[in-house]
């Protein structure tokens, strides 16, 4: 039962090209963000379409690899972790940030397959 403690897999588009940092331990780090989208029928029976943000971070090889074939717009498919944090920002209100850190990403509109590596 481990393995389903915090776990997520969601089905998305990319909404920007990923961005890659190189950190000065020379760790690599990528972020982007996915959309996905529900749809359900209110109490007066109209359909409602929702979009939901999620913001996606990728490390090292599995960061190299996103920035190489991901593009704005893609399908895709990540697996991953929740992962919460905080910081300050100039004004010093403190920020709160939801993001998911990938365990494994699936290209679904390409025929690269699947760029798989376990998160170090």
């Amino acid at each position: 039962m481990n393995a389903l403690r915090n776990r997520v897999q969601l089905i998305g588009n990319l909404g920007q090209d990923p961005e890659i940092k190189t950190l000065e331990s020379g760790k690599k780090v990528a972020h982007f963000t996915i959309a996905t989208n529900d749809a359900y029928k209110n109490s007066e029976g109209q359909k409602v379409e929702e979009t939901t943000w999620h913001n996606i971070v990728a490390w090292n090889g599995l960061a190299e690899r996103a920035a190489k074939y991901l593009k704005k717009g893609k399908q895709v498919a990540v697996d991953g972790r929740i992962n919460y944090r905080s910081y300050e920002d100039k004004k010093g209100v403190t920020k709160y940030i939801t993001e998911i850190v990938l365990n494994e990403l699936l290209l679904l509109q390409s025929g690269k397959g699947n760029v798989k590596e376990e998160e170090s």
